[in-house]
C-alpha cells in the first residue's frame, strides 16, 4: 500500500469513526435483557421486569438520547423503572427532570436517587423530592421503598451517593424484613466493595451507573472512568457483596459523543432461584 492510499483509508476511517461517535452511537440505546434469580421469590412476582436508567444528563432540554430511552420505556411497559442518579445537570433543569420523569415511570411503581451531578449541583434531598414528587416518582435517600405485585411484595433500598453524598445502608434497611425480596440502588459502583460480605443481608442484585462505561472507547481498552467507578465499567460483576449490574448510562458528559460504547436500558427480570 502506498503512502498516499494509507493515508487517504487513514481518514476515511477518521471520519466513520467521528460519524459513529458523534451521530449514530449517542441515541442508539441497547436494550439489555438480563435475568435475575432470586431464591424464594414469592409467585406474585415471578416475571416482573425492572427497567434501570442512568446518567441521563438532562441539561437545558431533553436530548435526543433521553427522548429515545422515553420510547423504549413506552414500548417495553416494564413494571418498574428505577433512575439512578445523574438525571439533571443543574437545580435549573428540575422543571425539565419532572416533566421527563412524569414520562418515563413504570407500570407499577418508580423510584429515583441522586447521583454525583445533582449534589454538585446543590439538588438536596428536599429539592429532589420535590422535583421528583410532582412526577410521581419517589426518591430513595438512605432508604427503602415498595411495590406490590399481584399480592406480593419487592423493596427497592436506595442509596445516597457514594462520591459527594453519604450513603447509609444501615439506615436504608432499617424498615426493612430479611424475607423481604430486595433490590439495591445506587449511582457510583466503586462503593460496592467497601462492604463487607457478612454485614447485611444479601440482596438480590445492585443495580448502579455513573461509568458511562467509558463513554469513548477502543476495542479492549477503557482511557477514563469517573472517581467512584472503582475498577468497575460496565455489565455484572458476580464477585462482589452482592451481582453487581453497572449500566452504560443513557446520556453523555463533557462531549455528546461515544464510541464503541453506546447507550443503554438493562430490563431485568425476576425468576423464582
Amino acid at each position: 500500500m502506498s503512502r498516499r492510499h494509507f493515508a487517504v483509508g487513514t481518514a476515511a476511517l477518521s471520519a466513520a469513526a467521528l460519524a459513529d461517535a458523534f451521530l449514530i452511537e449517542p441515541t442508539a440505546i441497547d436494550v439489555s435483557r438480563h435475568v435475575v434469580a432470586v431464591p424464594g421469590l414469592p409467585p406474585g412476582l415471578e416475571g416482573v421486569r425492572v427497567a434501570c436508567l442512568t446518567d441521563v444528563h438532562l441539561a437545558g432540554g431533553v436530548t435526543p438520547a433521553a427522548r429515545a430511552a422515553l420510547e423504549v420505556l413506552a414500548r417495553e411497559r416494564p413494571d418498574v423503572v428505577v433512575l439512578v442518579g445523574d438525571i439533571c445537570n443543574a437545580q435549573d433543569d428540575l422543571p425539565l427532570l419532572a416533566a421527563w420523569a412524569r414520562q418515563a415511570r413504570g407500570t407499577a411503581a418508580t423510584f429515583a436517587t441522586l447521583g454525583n451531578w445533582e449534589h454538585a449541583a446543590g439538588i438536596d434531598r428536599r429539592k429532589a423530592e420535590r422535583a421528583y414528587g410532582a412526577a410521581g416518582v419517589e426518591l430513595l435517600y438512605n432508604s427503602a421503598g415498595r411495590v406490590t405485585v399481584r399480592g406480593a411484595t419487592l423493596r427497592f433500598v436506595g442509596l445516597d451517593d457514594p462520591v459527594i453524598g453519604r450513603p447509609d445502608p444501615a439506615a436504608a434497611l432499617s424498615e426493612v424484613q430479611t424475607s423481604d425480596p430486595v433490590v439495591w440502588v445506587l449511582h457510583a459502583p466503586g462503593y460496592v466493595d467497601g462492604i463487607a460480605r457478612d454485614r447485611y443481608p444479601v440482596p438480590a442484585a445492585i443495580l448502579a451507573g455513573h461509568t458511562h462505561g467509558g463513554q469513548i472507547r477502543l476495542p479492549f481498552w477503557t482511557p477514563y472512568t469517573p472517581t467512584g467507578s472503582g475498577r468497575f465499567v460496565a455489565g455484572w460483576y458476580r464477585d462482589t457483596f452482592a451481582p453487581l449490574y453497572v449500566s452504560r448510562g443513557i446520556g453523555t458528559i463533557e462531549m455528546r459523543a461515544r464510541l464503541f460504547c453506546p447507550p443503554e436500558l438493562p430490563i431485568f427480570t425476576l425468576k423464582g432461584g
